[in-house]
C-alpha cells in the first residue's frame, strides 16, 4: 500500500486533494498540518474523508524530523492529542515524546525516529527501543549516504516482528521506497506530486503506480535495475517496467545510484536486494569488470560491460550497445548479419571516445569499416584507436573527414542543449548515413539538419530500443515488443534529459 503525503497550506487544498486521492484509488492519505498557515481545524479535515474509502494519518512534524511546525512543543502536541480524540485512523508519534501521549480509542500509533544526516550504524538497538514505545507501527527515515543503508535498512524491516515502515532518503535511498513491499513494509510514502516532494527522494503517487506498479510488488518480485552516477534521469525503468507489465512478468526495474567507490560493496550486496539483472552505465563500465566472474567474449574486446546477469553463483558482463548499434546500421545499409557486412570498406567517422563510442569502434572494425575517431580529449581518441586499430584526428579536423558514415557518440545536442550539434549542418551530404546515440531529444539539432539535407539517419530512440530488447531478453529469456518499448520511450522523453 502506498501512503500519499499532502503538505499544503490552506485547509480547502489539503481536502481537495484527499478526494482526489481517494478517487485515484489511494488507500492511505498523510495529512501533514505543520504546513498549514492558519488555525488548525482537525474536525473539518476528517470530515472530508467521510465515505471516502481512504484511511488517514494525521503528522505534525517539528523543523528538525523535516517538518514546518513554528509554534510551540506544546501547542504541537495538543493538535496530536485532539487527532487522537477526534478518531483518526493513525497518529504519527516521534519517538521521543511516544511517552507523552497515549492511547485512546480507535487511533493507532505510529512511532517515527527521523535522520535528515546518516543511517545510523545501530539501526536494530533503535529498532528494539521503539519497540518498547507501544507503537502498532515503527517507521524510522534515515538518509543514505551509501547503497548499503538500503539493505541495513530493509533487513531489519524484513526481520521485525512488529510491522514496520523503513526507508531511506535521497536519491541512494530511493530503492528502499518501492522495495519497501518485497520486505514486509505494511505501506511506503509517495507525494502526491512529483514537483511537490515533503522529503529526500521521495517519488510522487503517480510514478509509485504507473512506472514501478508498487502496489504488484510483494516477497517474490524480482529485481531488476541500472547503476550510476548520476542516475535519476534515467528512462530505462520506464520503458523495463512498462515491458515486465506487457509480459505478466512479476518483476521490477530500479535506478540504484552507486557511486564510484561504493561499487564493490553494491555488487556484493545486490543477490541481498533480490537483484537477478542490472543495466550498467556511466562511471561503472569498465570498473565493474573486476566483480564479475564471467564476460561474453566480445566484452573482453570492447572492455566495456553495459549488462550484467545474476545467474546462480556466477555474475556474467555482457555489452548489448554493440549489437544494438551494428544492428541499426546494417539494417539501414541492407542486411543484418549480411556476410560480408555492408560496413565492410565503408569510411566511418566516430565523434566521441567515450563509454557508447567504444562497443560500436569495435562493432564497426570488426565488420571491415574504415574507422576514424575524433574526440574533444585527443588522448582519449589516441587511446580508443590504439585499442582497435584505427586512426584518431584532432576534433577541429572532424569538420574535414571524408566519411561514409556520420555517428555521434557524444552527449552534444542532449537535453537541455538541445541547440548545440558535434558536427556543421555544411559537412552534411545527401549520400552520408547519420546516426546520433543521443535520444533524448530523439530529433536532436544534428539529426534535424541532416534530415533537412537528405542523409538518411538513425536516431538515438532506435539504439535505445534495440539494446533494451537485448537487455530484456538476457533478463527474462523472453522477447520484448519493440514498438511497445519505442512508444513508451517516446512518451517519457520530455523536458527533463536521459541516459541509457
Amino acid at each position: 500500500m502506498i501512503c500519499v503525503a499532502i503538505g499544503r497550506s490552506r485547509h480547502k487544498h489539503v481536502m481537495a486533494e484527499l478526494r482526489h486521492l481517494a478517487e485515484q484509488g489511494a488507500k492511505l492519505v498523510e495529512l501533514r498540518l505543520d504546513y498549514i498557515t492558519s488555525k488548525i481545524n482537525i474536525r473539518r479535515l476528517l470530515a472530508e474523508q467521510g465515505d471516502l474509502d481512504c484511511q488517514v494519518i494525521i503528522t505534525c512534524r517539528r523543523v528538525e524530523d523535516g517538518g514546518k511546525w513554528i509554534g510551540s512543543e506544546e501547542a504541537r502536541q495538543l493538535v496530536l492529542r485532539e487527532a487522537i480524540a477526534e478518531g483518526v485512523d493513525y497518529v504519527d508519534i516521534e519517538e521521543d515524546i511516544a511517552g507523552q501521549i497515549g492511547r485512546y480509542g480507535k487511533t493507532k500509533r505510529i512511532i517515527s525516529y527521523h535522520n535528515f544526516r546518516k543511517t545510523p550504524e545501530n539501526l536494530r538497538e533503535l529498532h528494539h527501543d521503539m519497540s518498547q514505545l507501544d507503537p502498532d507501527i515503527i517507521k524510522i527515515a534515515t538518509m543514505a549516504n551509501d547503497p548499503h543503508d538500503n539493505v541495513r535498512m530493509l533487513e531489519m524491516v524484513q526481520e521485525s516482528e512488529i510491522p514496520t515502515v523503513g526507508m531511506c532518503m535521497g536519491d541512494i535511498g530511493t530503492p528502499s521506497r518501492i522495495l519497501a513491499g518485497k520486505f514486509g513494509c505494511p505501506f511506503t510514502y509517495a507525494t502526491f506530486h512529483h514537483e511537490r516532494t515533503l522529503a529526500p527522494g521521495q517519488l510522487s503517487f503517480q510514478q509509485m503506480n504507473e512506472i514501478y506498479r508498487y502496489n504488484h510488488i510483494g516477497p517474490d518480485t524480482l529485481v531488476y535495475g541500472v547503476i550510476a552516477d548520476p542516475v535519476g534521469h534515467s528512462l530505462s525503468p520506464h520503458v523495463h517496467n512498462a515491458t515486465f507489465e506487457a509480459k505478466g512478468i512479476n518483476a521490477v526495474y530500479l535506478p540504484f545510484r552507486v557511486p564510484s567507490d561504493s561499487l564493490a560493496q553494491f555488487m556484493e550486496d545486490a543477490p541481498r536486494l533480490g537483484i537477478r539483472g542490472l543495466s550498467v552505465t556511466i562511471p561503472h563500465k569498465e570498473a565493474i569488470a573486476k566483480h564479475l566472474t564471467k564476460v561474453d567474449p566480445a566484452v573482453k574486446s570492447i572492455a566495456a560491460v553495459n549488462t550484467v546477469i545474476f545467474d546462480g553463483g556466477e555474475v556474467i558482463g555482457l555489452n548489448t550497445d554493440y549489437n544494438a548499434a551494428m544492428d541499426c546500421l546494417e539494417y539501414a545499409l541492407g542486411e543484418i548479419g549480411g556476410k560480408p557486412s555492408p560496413l565492410k570498406n565503408k569510411r566511418a567517422l566516430v565523434l566521441g571516445a567515450g563509454g557508447v563510442a567504444r562497443p560500436i569502434v569495435y562493432g564497426l572494425k570488426h565488420r571491415g569499416a574504415l574507422v576514424t575517431i575524433a574526440s574533444r580529449t585527443k588522448q582519449r581518441a589516441d587511446r580508443l584507436a590504439e585499442a582497435f586499430d584505427c586512426k584518431a584526428i584532432d576534433w577541429d579536423s572532424r569538420q574535414r573527414a571524408q566519411c561514409d558514415l556520420l555517428i555521434n557518440c557524444t552527449p552534444i545536442g542532449m537535453h537541455p542543449n538541445v541547440d548545440e550539434s558535434p558536427i556543421s549542418k555544411t559537412f552534411l551530404k545527401p549520400s552520408l548515413l547519420v546516426f546520433d546515440t543521443v535520444y533524448n531529444p530523439e530529433t536532436t539539432l544534428l539529426i534535424k539538419e541532416a534530415r533537412a539535407r537528405n542523409c538518411e539517419i538513425i536516431t538515438g530512440v532506435e539504439m535505445f530500443v534495440r539494446q533494451a530488447q537485448l537487455q530484456f531478453y538476457l533478463f527474462t529469456k523472453q522477447e520484448a515488443p519493440p514498438d511497445l518499448m519505442r512508444e513508451v520511450l517516446k512518451r517519457a522523453i520530455g523536458p527533463i534529459g536521459g541516459m541509457r
